[in-house]
């Protein structure tokens, strides 16, 4: 217990106490805004953190880290474009919510989601982060192959009610997507065809923002000029009588999902949400509302992204090893600081350990007041007429793509993909797996060849019991979900029969 007064004691300081709500105000309107995500605000505020006392400035960064991750539900709700990476699995059922008239109770259910998966991750990660770090550390590269290939099971039940075969098609142009760069091993440059700027690789936020916002602008305007463009009501923020019987199983689900995936460096909260929306899915008794306005969609995305952004801070307080790009960030803040992150972080600094674990519960407190306040403000983003709305989405997204790494070329990729969104979804593929696969695909590659390679190109690691273990589950999955499909399929192309009392035809 002597942490856990050292970590109170610390939060003594105003100084400290300001940067919750400051942080939080800062992340959530950086979230808000398509294509800066949660590690570009870090970047940008992380000279004024140096200024700072070492915790002072840490619970700055953490701020911004949990209130971007929260508010990039926000345009993804309204406009289809996540505002950060960790958000795209909240448009599958955010945005239908919206366009039937629900965005108010799809921006409350995300903000309360939001709060509850962050919560109960910064328990667990306080709690558990030394015994948990042990588990994450024991992971290999066949491990996390096998890890990878269970995410990208889920393309076979998340593409609404397009057939498998379209979801698979469109899958494969994520992971032809993955190719382009550098080898992950060799170093060497692929479907580069001579360019630069190819050959470091396809940035995520300007595809992110294009398949996504630009190719549902594309839509509206095509919409208007048809003269079928309809403007949206809001509806009420009110969630209803029994909500948390409702959503709260799924709430709890998806938040130990989450945060056990967030354990895995370098997995991160995109997959995350996908694989909680994906497994909340998979057991409902009645999934044929998912991809079509479930509110149980948005609340699995959002409380295991937020959960995951908990996970991945053990291994970077625990072991030095960050989970993700935003954990990185802290990582060199601390680093920078004199603060060496590792198992020894408890026992040197156990006020900065403890006050930030302390802080980040406090932030979630701060940001479901600060959800609650502006809530009705962020929702008339929809009342904006169409014929300035969806300009001034695209508007957004050039500048969201641009703002990443100041490069003219990423707006072009964002253009590219967003008329590559609009294409798939007039021929009615999902744009869902080919982000699946985009985000898994590096994963998936790197460590099925790192695995070859430590094996001397034997594949008997694949039966070794862990990752022959996931490996089943995966196939299992697939299974399963061709099962139900061909059920769905079956009772979908039975005959209704005639009503009580109707008329049947005499032959």
């Amino acid at each position: 217990m002597t942490g856990w007064s050292e970590g109170f004691a610390a939060l003594g300081s105003w100084e400290v106490m300001l940067m919750i709500p400051l942080g939080v105000l800062i992340g959530v309107a950086i979230g808000a805004v398509p294509g800066l995500s949660a590690t570009v605000g870090m970047a940008l505020f992380l000279p004024f953190a140096f200024s700072l006392e070492p915790l002072t400035g840490l619970v700055l960064l953490l701020g911004i880290y949990n209130g971007a991750c929260y508010s990039g539900a926000i345009p993804a709700v309204l406009i289809r474009t996540p505002g950060t990476p960790s958000s795209a699995a909240t448009t599958l059922d955010g945005y239908p919510m919206g366009r039937s008239g629900r965005a108010g109770q799809a921006l409350s259910i995300s903000l309360i989601a939001s709060v509850v998966g962050g919560l109960i991750g910064a328990v667990l990660l306080s709690f558990f982060a030394p015994v948990l770090a042990d588990y994450a550390l024991n992971f290999g590269s066949a491990e996390y192959f096998a890890i990878a290939v269970l995410a990208l099971t889920i393309i076979a039940s998340i593409g609404g009610d397009a057939p498998m075969s379209k979801g698979f098609v469109s899958a494969l142009l994520g992971l032809l997507i993955v190719f382009v760069g550098f080898d992950p091993i060799a170093g060497f440059p692929r479907f580069s065809f001579g360019s630069t700027q190819l050959s470091g690789g396809i940035e995520l936020i300007p595809l992110l923002v294009g398949i996504f916002g630009v190719a549902e602008a594309l839509h509206q305007i095509e919409r208007m000029t048809k003269g079928n463009s309809v403007r949206q009501s809001i509806g009420s923020f009110k969630l209803g009588k029994g909500w948390t019987r409702k959503l709260g199983p799924t709430m709890g689900g998806s938040t130990i999902i989450g945060f056990v995936t967030g354990l895995l460096p370098g997995v991160g909260g995109d997959v995350g949400g996908f694989m909680a929306y994906n497994e909340t899915k998979r057991f409902a008794k009645d999934s044929s509302q998912f991809g079509k306005g479930d509110p149980r969609g948005v609340a699995a995305a959002e409380a295991a992204n937020n959960a995951s952004n908990m996970g991945s801070l053990v291994p970077t307080f625990a072991l030095g090893i960050p989970g993700n790009t935003q954990a990185a960030v802290l990582l060199g803040a601390l680093l920078i600081a004199g603060v060496q992150p590792g198992p020894g972080l408890f026992e040197s600094n156990p006020d900065l350990v403890y006050g930030s674990f302390v802080a980040m519960g406090l932030a979630y407190l701060c940001l479901l007041v600060i959800g609650l306040a502006g809530i009705r403000m962020w929702v008339r983003v929809i009342q904006i007429p169409p014929a300035y709305l969806w300009p001034l989405v695209l508007v957004f997204s050039v500048v969201g793509s641009y703002a990443v790494r100041t490069n003219v070329f990423d707006v072009l990729v964002m253009l590219a993909a967003g008329v590559l969104g609009y294409l798939l979804t007039k021929g009615g593929y999902p744009v869902a797996p080919l982000l699946i696969a985009v985000i898994v695909g590096p994963l998936l590659e790197e460590n099925f060849r790192r695995s070859m390679i430590n094996s001397g190109g034997d594949l008997g690691w694949i039966v070794q019991p862990l990752p022959a273990a996931i490996l089943l589950l995966a196939a299992a999955s697939i299974i399963y979900s061709l099962i139900r499909q061909r059920r769905a399929s079956g009772r979908a192309a039975a005959p209704t029969p005639p009503e009580v009392g109707a008329d049947v035809p005499q032959h």
